[in-house]
This record gives C-alpha cells, sequence and structure tokens, in this order.
C-alpha cells in the first residue's frame, strides 16, 4: 500500500510536469518567433529625391543622410531648378564615392538657370559619362517611369524648387496616385533664423506656379517648413562625429562643405555646419516622432508664402520640434554610426 500510495501521488505529478515542460516549450516557441518577427528587416521604400544640389550645402548633407538611412531604396536622382548639367555631375561624383552607383542619375529641365554654384571646384574635373551607373538625359520621364514601375508607392523627397515635379505632373498626371511626397518647403508660423515673421521661403518663390501645382497635387504630402528645418545646425561633439569620420561618403561631405564655404570661410568647417534645412525631409520620410505635426489647410500665393487656409490642400506640416538636439543628434548618428 505505501508503494501504491507514493505510486499515486507521483503520478498526477508527473502529468503536471509534463504539461508545464509542454506550455514552457510553447511559450519559448512564441518567444523566439516575436524575436525572428522583429528582426526580419522591414521593407525598404523605394525613394526618388529631386534636389537643387550645388547651391546650398544642406542638399548634399541630406543626400549623405538618405543613403545612410537603411529604410529608404533611393533608385534615382534628379537634380531641379536648372544648372541640370552641374548638379548631375555633383549627383554622380558624390554617388560613386559613397559606392552607390546602383543609384541612376537624372538630368533636371533645361530651365532659365544655367551655370555652375559654389561646389563647382569639386566636380570642376568629373566626367559624367564615366559615371558606372545610369544617367538619364531627361530626368523628369525618368521620374515618371520609376514611378509607374513601381510595385509599391515611392516617396518623393523634394528639397528645392520643383519645376521638374510640375511637368512631370502635366505629363502624367497618374503618378500622384501612387506617390508620397515629403518636402522641404515653406514658412508657416516662423521665418528664417526663427523669425516670428513668416517669409517666402526660397524653394517655394523661386517658382511659385510649380510649387503650386506641387503642393496641390492629390499625393500625399509632408512638408518640413523653416518652422522646424530652419533650426537644424551640428556643432560639437554632433558636428565632430562627422567631420571626423573616415566613411568616403562622410569625407565627401566634409569636402564639398570647404568648397562651399570658399577661402575666407574655412575656419566654420572646423566648428558648425551650415542650417541643414533639406536633411528634415530625409528624416520625415522615415519617422516623425521628434517633430509636432499638424495638418493644416496651405495655400501656396503668387509671391512665394504658403499661408494656413481651412479652404486649401490640407497636408501634414512639421510646425516644431519636440527634441530638437535629439534630432541633431540622431542626424550626426545616421551620418557617422
Amino acid at each position: 500500500m505505501p508503494m501504491q500510495t507514493t505510486f499515486t501521488k507521483l503520478r498526477p505529478a508527473h502529468a503536471t510536469s509534463s504539461t508545464l515542460a509542454l506550455a514552457l516549450a510553447c511559450f519559448l516557441l512564441s518567444v523566439l518567433s516575436g524575436f525572428a518577427a522583429e528582426a526580419a528587416p522591414a521593407a525598404r521604400v523605394p525613394v526618388i529625391l529631386d534636389t537643387d544640389i550645388g547651391d546650398d550645402i544642406d542638399d548634399t548633407w541630406a543626400l549623405g543622410a538618405l543613403l545612410k538611412s537603411p529604410e529608404l531604396d533611393l533608385k534615382l536622382v534628379v537634380g531641379d531648378n536648372g544648372k541640370n548639367l552641374y548638379r548631375a555631375k555633383l549627383l554622380a561624383k558624390f554617388l560613386e564615392r559613397a559606392n552607390r552607383t546602383g543609384v541612376a542619375v537624372g538630368l533636371g529641365l533645361d530651365t532659365a538657370t544655367h551655370g555652375t554654384g559654389e561646389q563647382a571646384d569639386w566636380v570642376a574635373d568629373y566626367n559624367l559619362n564615366a559615371y558606372p551607373g545610369k544617367v538619364y538625359a531627361d530626368g523628369v520621364q525618368a521620374m515618371i517611369d520609376t514611378i509607374l514601375q513601381s510595385p509599391e508607392k515611392v516617396t518623393l523627397i523634394a528639397i528645392g524648387p520643383v519645376p521638374n515635379l510640375a511637368a512631370a505632373l502635366a505629363r502624367e498626371p497618374r503618378i500622384a496616385s501612387k506617390v508620397r511626397f515629403v518636402g522641404m518647403h515653406g514658412s508657416v508660423r516662423k521665418g528664417y533664423g526663427n523669425a516670428n515673421q513668416p517669409a517666402a521661403e526660397y524653394n517655394v518663390k523661386e517658382d511659385a506656379k510649380a510649387c503650386q501645382r506641387a503642393l496641390s497635387a492629390g499625393w500625399d504630402i509632408t512638408i518640413t517648413p523653416l518652422d522646424t528645418c530652419g533650426l537644424v545646425q551640428l556643432r560639437g561633439a554632433d558636428y565632430a562625429r562627422v567631420r571626423e569620420a573616415k566613411d568616403p561618403l562622410d569625407q565627401a561631405i566634409i569636402e564639398n562643405y570647404r568648397v562651399w564655404l570658399g577661402r575666407d570661410r574655412q575656419g566654420d568647417a572646423v566648428t558648425h555646419s551650415s542650417i541643414l534645412f533639406d536633411t528634415v525631409a530625409v528624416y520625415l520620410a522615415i519617422t516623425d516622432h521628434l517633430c509636432t505635426i499638424e495638418e493644416l489647410g496651405i495655400r501656396v500665393t503668387d509671391a512665394g508664402f504658403t499661408e494656413i487656409d481651412p479652404n486649401a490642400r490640407r497636408m501634414r506640416v512639421a510646425t516644431a520640434w519636440k527634441d530638437l538636439p535629439g534630432y541633431e543628434n540622431w542626424l550626426a548618428t545616421r551620418l557617422a554610426p
């Protein structure tokens, strides 16, 4: 009897142990499956960059940030607002230095703006025909084709005046339904230098008609106006992180910055960047958690102002920073991890 009693008591305990073991195995399998799901890379977002690179240096910084963002799959870069050969050479040489020649380069419209700019010395001897990747003489058509041929919606990052985009919409209105537009445009409540008076921001006023067309199109729109992008500047450890980086991409940024500064302002390259307006558009193509986002009706005037109008096309606007130092650290870390 004692043996039977002992055996009787052990059987439920044994069954309970087996059940617990099975439950534990299922739990561990579930946890591991969750880790595997988290570890699985998210789908990269196809991107086109439309840029007036070669005027202000911030476009060069923005291109670097874009190339360093694994969430974004850059398909095509196109120079906008004239100077098309100069801009295409800057884009191609930068991509080559960054070992990203799988990205195609497009020449933008030949507008009334011709010649070169402050970064001309960096590409003085560069031969665009030698670029190992694809170069499209008609960058506007390349944009249209890339958008229509994409199986998923394309994020179009625009960081300059937008005559290319107005022309693309006129040629092929269907692209609007396949694009998410993220732009560095406007001045809503703050102007340059955080002034309390809004300004006619350059990317808008340079071709207000084109911007009216782009910011009234049927695509989803997110913009960073001067209210947020006009405050971004790397200093101290954040700037030093990029300045001292050994990555060829970071070195190309600093080389271009020094060329752009000119002989009399080289001291700036030691201590701080310029205002990095355009980098915020790249950030908003990925996330917006460091910004305050408002959905506003924005009307573009003929004089190049972006005014709040409840009856105008509504869009997502980054109107303030929740954490500007956090963004500047994000940018520096993204460029020089």
